[in-house]
């Protein structure tokens, strides 16, 4: 399902317009990425799961073409880890 898709069944299950539909998935989106990115909080959607920034440690790599090695930087990433209810619904 792309993003579009995901509009129309948000639209027809909320009985909103599309229009409605797709300025609240992107106020969703935005809020989440603010959170994440300037603040370093977790986003906890009750019983779907929890949106987090995760510090991947620096380490050393492979440059696939030359084989030499390379350090990869310390760096964040945000991760979803899902939730209870989510987890049983794809069961």
């Amino acid at each position: 399902m792309n993003k579009t898709e995901l509009i129309a069944v948000i639209a027809n299950r909320a009985q909103v317009t599309q229009k409605v539909a797709e300025e609240v998935l992107e106020a969703f989106t935005a809020t989440v990425s603010e959170t994440l990115g300037r603040r370093g909080e977790k986003v906890v959607v009750t019983g779907f799961g929890t949106f987090e920034v995760r510090n991947r440690v620096k380490r050393t790599g492979k440059n696939p073409r030359t084989g030499e090695l390379i350090t990869v930087p310390e760096q964040k990433s945000p991760a979803f880890r899902a939730g209870k209810l989510l987890k049983e619904a794809v069961k």
